[in-house]
């Protein structure tokens, strides 16, 4: 059902995130420094890490930039209005004073999401509801017609935040979740997020000097971002659309400017840079299809391989998560496979740096190597640790 909007309307009133340039970055908890330093690295200032995220101030060049490149973050936000929100009535009478036809093309649609805590309203999907009815009604009395509420890939995603009785309504300025980034066409099981597995390339600090392999690639993620980090490939690249093209004040030139100086910084990958390998025959040909959709994914070589049956692995940077409970099974002694990972290391990897993510840190003491360091990063309900180990 079309709805004419954002033709011939008012002044458009000035949002928050128009006031003070400051907008919200959510992000893992355990990736909130480094997230901090990528969002510095791409322009932005006041960079203030939070619970569950960071606060940053950002002209409309940085903004654009920042959702197209970040490798890091899971989503932007553009704060519209704080209120206090006592109860559900408030929140709906509101939210329906915005003046909703600033966001919505003809015949958009959205979601919302809610997150409450020490607040009289207590149900996330509750509020969620009472935005949705505000959204609704008001384009309803408005237009006579109505907007579509779309759980699968909307226009626009909205975002409520409840702490302690004070509202937040924010429009997400990245649309899907940044971590989508579209090269994942085949999978296995269990597979690593995009963004843990850019993380652990980040915290690697690999820059192209030695080789890098991935002895279980599994579906491939990991060789994916190495890729992209090392080609300087956007890590947006693949989206046909940004929530920042829904604000009032979105400058279709500016975002043009920014994609193309991006996209010219893109670099070849020399062939035998990035390589990879893995038992299993289907995640071979998973992350030969998830590679092949990338610029220069022809250039990283997969084989099907025990990683014990590798010749070596010397002078090299290894990235991998390797299989754990959810992964194997377990029917699998996953104790003693960790014995012969550590001793593949010490024998067949000499020279070599490792950073092995450990999706149940249990196992950490039976690879039987002393570790350089251990960050904690939380991915798929687990308590992973990244662990660093230098093969002298």
């Amino acid at each position: 059902m079309l709805i004419k909007l954002r033709k011939g309307k008012q002044k458009i009133p000035e949002y928050n995130y128009q006031k003070d340039t400051r907008y919200f970055a959510q992000i893992a908890e355990d990736l909130s420094e480094a997230g901090a330093k990528e969002l510095v690295e791409l322009g932005a200032e006041d960079v203030a890490p939070e619970f569950r995220g960071i606060y940053f101030k950002a002209d409309k060049a940085t903004l654009y930039r920042i959702n197209y490149l970040s490798r890091l973050i899971s989503r932007c936000l553009a704060p519209l209005i704080s209120f206090d929100c006592p109860d559900t009535e408030t929140l709906y009478k509101t939210a329906k004073k915005i003046q909703w036809e600033d966001f919505f093309f003809e015949n958009s649609t959205f979601a919302v999401s809610s997150n409450v805590s020490n607040s009289t309203i207590s149900h996330s999907k509750y509020a969620s509801l009472r935005l949705k009815d505000a959204v609704v009604d008001y384009f309803r009395e408005k237009t006579g017609k109505r907007p579509n509420v779309s759980v699968i890939n909307p226009d626009i995603h909205l975002n409520l935040h409840i702490v302690e009785n004070k509202a937040d309504i924010s429009l997400d300025t990245s649309g899907d979740a940044l971590h989508r980034r579209g090269y994942r066409v085949e999978t296995v099981s269990a597979p690593m997020q995009e963004t843990v597995a850019a993380a652990i390339i980040r915290f690697s600090e690999w820059d192209g000097d030695v080789p890098l392999y991935d002895p279980m690639c599994g579906s491939g993620t990991l060789l994916c971002e190495a890729l992209m980090r090392y080609c300087r490939v956007p890590a947006g690249i693949f989206r046909e659309k940004f929530g920042f093209e829904f604000l009032p004040d979105f400058y279709k030139s500016v975002w043009k400017q920014v994609k193309r100086e991006a996209d010219e910084k893109i670099r070849k990958l020399p062939k035998g840079l990035i390589a990879g390998s893995d038992l299993s025959e289907q995640a071979v040909t998973a992350s030969k299809t998830n590679l092949m959709g990338l610029h220069y994914g022809s250039n990283v070589k997969v084989e099907k391989a025990d990683f014990t049956c590798l010749p070596g692995l010397e002078g090299r940077i290894i990235v991998t998560n390797p299989p754990y409970g959810i992964r194997m099974g377990s029917d699998q002694d996953l104790d003693a496979f960790y014995k012969t990972l550590g001793d593949f290391l010490k024998q067949k990897c000499k020279g070599s740096t490792a950073y092995i993510y450990f999706g149940e840190p249990k196992y950490i003491k039976k690879i039987g190597l002393k570790a350089l360091w251990k960050k904690p990063i939380q991915t798929g309900g687990l308590e992973g640790r990244l662990v660093k180990y230098e093969m002298y």
